[in-house]
């Protein structure tokens, strides 16, 4: 009897970060070819001095656990995107999600700039391979790729890119990006 070989199947895991509000929700359900799995729950009196709603006035929900979705490249290949929560009380989360992943995308909104510092210091800090894709929300004011950089003193070879993470093709790019980096720093470590 003739027996077929097959390869394992291989999985990817991709971490979506970034600040409150920045679009990590949105990413996942542009890209994912499943229905995703969102942890998504009412913004509360709870939240009130907590969460900084400065440029996201209109925000009514949040991620409390993780977003989750999946891509088939091929057959016997996948990607698992997990989407972290943006508040700080859910960072205790972070380390768990993160383990084994490839890489990250971290979100940055230029409206609030700031709020992706502590995703890029985590991701720093751990030797996890990012890029930094600005979501280019409507009305608000667009800068360069270069002060983006500057602003958030990234290192030459860290990819930034502007994305509509509400687009598929956008977020497809912004994931493509983040492959190549990420399989190029782990080949240089390596």
């Amino acid at each position: 009897m003739d027996s077929v070989l097959s390869e394992d199947p291989v999985a990817l895991k991709i971490l979506i970060a970034g600040g409150f509000g920045v679009g990590k929700t949105t990413l996942v359900g542009s890209i994912s070819e499943i229905k995703p799995l969102r942890t998504e729950e009412v913004l509360s009196d709870r939240g009130i001095g907590v969460d900084d709603l400065d440029g996201v006035e209109g925000k009514t929900t949040t991620t409390v656990a993780m977003d989750f979705g999946r891509i088939t490249i091929r057959e016997g290949l996948v990607v698992y995107l997990f989407g972290t929560p943006g508040q700080e009380r859910f960072w205790f989360m972070w380390d768990e999600l993160s383990y084994g992943a490839l890489g990250a995308v971290v979100i940055a909104d230029t409206r609030r700039l700031t709020d992706c510092f502590p995703s890029i210091d985590y991701f720093e800090q751990r030797g996890t391979p990012f890029v930094v894709a600005v979501n280019c929300f409507d009305g608000a004011e667009r800068h360069s790729i270069e002060d983006v950089r500057i602003a958030l003193d990234l290192d030459d070879d860290v990819p930034v890119m502007l994305c509509d993470v509400r687009r598929r093709s956008s977020a497809k790019e912004v994931m493509i990006t983040l492959v190549e980096h990420s399989l190029r720093t782990l080949a240089t470590a390596g």
